[in-house]
Order: C-alpha cells, then structure tokens, then sequence
C-alpha cells in the first residue's frame, strides 16, 4: 500500500489541487457548478503539458477510483420519505422523459452516428443527472476521456441555456411553484442548474424542485444495472441470464450507492455529517472530472465533430417537450 501511495500520490496532489480552483469558480458563478471548470482546467493544463510518467498512475488512479467513490457518497442526498413522497408525485412524468430520451439516444444517435459510448453519456447526462449520471455510467461502459469530456461539455451548454429559458416557459403556462419544480426537477441535468432555474421562477419552486431532482437520481440504480448486463452480453456473449449473474453484474460503487442511500434513509447519519458527506461527493466528482481533463484527447473531441451536439439539442427538446406533454395530460398544466 506504501508503494502504491508513493507511485499515485503526485498525480492525485495535481487532480486535487484543480478541484480546489474549480470548486471556487463553482462558488463564484454557480449555474457553473464544479464539474465543468474541473475538466476544463484538466484540459487547458493538460493541452499545455500533458502528464509524465510520474503523474499518470495519480492521474488514472482519481479518475477511475475516486469517481468511483464519489458516486457512493452521492447516495447520501436521498432518503426513503423524499424518495416516496415526491416519487409518487413525479414517477409517471419522470419515467415518461427518461424512456423517450433513452429510446431517443438510441436511435437518432445512431442515426447521426454518434459512438455508442458517446450516445450513451449524452442520454443518461440528458434523461437521469447531468454529469453525476454520466461518472456513474463512464466506467461501466468503458467511456474515453475524450468522450466523457465532451458528454459534460454538451450537458452544460443546454443547463445554461435551460436556466434562461425555463422561467420563461413557466410564467407563459402560468404554471405554479410547485408544477414548475416538477419540470425543472425532471427535466433540467444537474443540481446547480435546477437550483438556479427554480430560483429564478419563484422560491417557492425550490424546495420541490431539488427533490424532484434527487429522486431522479435514483434512475441511476437500474440503468447502470441494465448497461452492465449488456456490457457483458456484448464482451462475452449472449449467455442464460439468472438472478446470480445479474448481480454479478452490479458495479461495486452502485451498491455502495443503495447501502449509502438506505442508511441515510434511517437517519444512520446525523446532520453534522450528512452535509460534510453531499460536499465530499461533489468535491471527489470534481477531482476526478480534473483527472479525465487532464488525460482528454482533444483529437478524438475534435473528430466527433458537431453531430453529438445536436444529439444533445434534439434528447434536450425531446425531454422537456415530453415533460410538459405528461403534465398536461395528468393535470399538472390547465391550457
């Protein structure tokens, strides 16, 4: 373990430290959150000089692992009440956005010919949580750095364009605090965004709308469950799924997820370390995003070209047009 430290140790020390500047640009513009600045710094110093042989094994080490982890943690935002309550509230829009962007992924990426790992991010970075949904699936699927770079960079660009237009849209329906933090829950990526478009609307929308949010979270447990069957299939070949191979399948950092979930749910951790655990997550996603920036191939971004954006334009559209069409028709908007 002492050699292992020494060997990643530099390389972790660099990812950190960019964490570090990233979580105070976060403070300072926050619809930015951290994660963006993080792979972008990685980017800009890894276009500079990229890292030597030192560096690399702290570099691999915190963009696997550490995101790895950091995903665990994250389980420690949602409890069973929340996960309940706002469930049974939320479940039919929410499921109805989540298939039409997953279906819609697959099909019009493949159209477009968007790679199956980079169609992949883009849909669940659109359909689940934004970037904390793209760390949760990039190591199941076996995403490049490049692809996880861009997946994040096109989440971005449509939560910004999502907080200017989403207050918009909801005084125009003359929707309620509480039926806009539903679309905004369900159909705006990351918790930063959500946060400053419910703000935006009323704050009356927030506290529903971040919820909504973290419930959606949970959408993570059967996706990454279903991309790691097929994983396997697609390795190893179509074989005679029972219930041991299925969980055979499970990532070790999506049951940690669930164990952490459950024991927050019982109230296993008190505040005073509740908060410190939801900032350690967000803090290790950043470093580890630092991490995939800094080992990014801007080649193969640049080869990706423009179609992956419009993927991302069309799944955006997709989602809120689908979002607003199932409360419509549950009685959640009066025309």
């Amino acid at each position: 373990m002492r050699d292992r430290g020494a060997e990643v140790w530099p390389g972790v020390i660099l990812s950190l430290g960019i964490a570090v500047l990233a979580t105070f640009v976060g403070h300072a513009i926050p619809v930015a959150g951290s994660a963006l600045p993080a792979i972008v710094i990685g980017v800009i110093i890894g276009l500079v000089r990229r890292p030597g042989a030192r560096l690399r094994p702290g570099v691999a080490y915190s963009s696997k692992f550490l995101l790895q982890f950091a995903v665990v943690l994250l389980g420690a935002q949602l409890s069973l009440g929340s996960i309940l309550v706002v469930g049974a509230e939320s479940l039919p829009v929410m499921l109805a956005s989540l298939i039409v962007c997953l279906l819609g992924a697959w099909w019009i990426g493949r159209v477009l010919g968007v790679h199956r790992r980079l169609r992949t991010l883009i849909g669940v970075g659109t359909g689940v949580c934004g970037a904390s949904a793209i760390a949760a699936v990039s190591p199941i699927i076996g995403a490049l750095a490049g692809e996880v770079a861009y997946a994040i960079s096109v989440i971005f660009l449509f939560n910004v364009l999502a907080v200017a237009l989403f207050p918009l849209i909801g005084h125009a329906l003359a929707l309620d605090p509480h039926a806009f933090g539903l679309l905004a829950g369900t159909a705006v990526n990351d918790t930063s965004s959500v946060v400053a478009a419910a703000s935006v609307f009323s704050t009356a929308a927030l506290g529903f709308a971040v919820v909504v949010k973290l419930v959606r979270t949970l959408m993570i447990i059967p996706i990454s469950i279903g991309l790691s069957v097929l994983e396997a299939k697609r390795s190893a070949g179509a074989g005679r799924l029972t219930v041991r191979r299925v969980v055979s399948f499970v990532p070790w950092f999506l049951a940690g997820f669930i164990v952490v979930a459950l024991l927050n749910s019982i109230g296993a951790f008190p505040q005073s370390v509740h908060d410190p655990l939801v900032a350690a997550s967000v803090f290790l996603i950043a470093t580890a995003l630092a991490a995939i920036g800094l080992s990014t191939d801007i080649g193969a971004m640049r080869d990706a070209g423009w179609r992956p954006l419009l993927l991302g334009a069309v799944l955006w559209v997709l989602v809120t047009a689908t979002s607003l069409a199932v409360m419509i028709a549950t009685g959640w908007v009066g025309l």
